[in-house]
């Protein structure tokens, strides 16, 4: 892509589930029209993983989950075939959130907001499925399931579902604000 290329994005005038399909659907296309080989897909269910499986036969899927005792102390909320996904290829991280983990301890405990919680909330400012997008890429990036110096496409959302996709250039963590967002594919007017 040139700098004068014009792409379009999308805006989806609620959040949420409902935006799922066509968030992939764009998504998928751009990876292709710019040959991105890495998708990083958040998923509770497992449902938007195996629809970009289903769309994209082939491509190295990586899904991110909620960490184990998100909700519930020892719980895994992941609901997805973890070994049907396996066999198709994708590998499932299921790990410490990058903006929460060890800082909502310290805000749990303390009643203070910390500076990762800062950084969360400036990316909600774009929407709750850009902080998804850039957190997740940045934990399968220093999980080693995707590779670095390499673009990758994003899919994240708000609650259940897919409405926000970017294509992201992640750095690790310890270099987290090297990270870039090159592209923003679709997103959410609101939330």
């Amino acid at each position: 892509m040139k700098g004068s290329d014009i792409v379009n994005v999308v805006y989806f005038d609620q959040i949420g589930r409902d935006n799922t399909e066509k968030c992939i659907d764009l998504a998928l296309k751009r990876a292709g029209e710019l040959g991105i080989e890495h998708v990083v897909v958040a998923s509770t269910t497992g449902f938007t993983i195996e629809r970009v499986v289903e769309m994209t036969p082939g491509m190295n899927v990586v899904g991110v989950t909620h960490s184990m005792g998100f909700k519930k102390e020892g719980g895994d909320e992941f609901e997805g075939d973890r070994e049907n996904l396996k066999k198709k290829g994708v590998r499932i991280l299921t790990t410490t959130h990058l903006m929460s983990g060890l800082n909502r301890g310290v805000r749990s405990r303390y009643g203070s907001g910390t500076f990762s919680d800062v950084v969360a909330d400036t990316l909600r400012m774009f929407s709750q499925g850009m902080k998804v997008c850039v957190e997740i890429a940045v934990m399968a990036l220093d999980s080693g399931l995707i590779p670095a110096g390499k673009e990758v496409v994003v899919i994240g959302g708000t609650g259940r579902g897919a409405d926000t996709a970017v294509v992201v250039m992640p750095a690790h963590s310890q270099n987290f604000f090297d990270t870039r967002v090159l592209e923003v594919i679709c997103k959410p007017r609101e939330g």
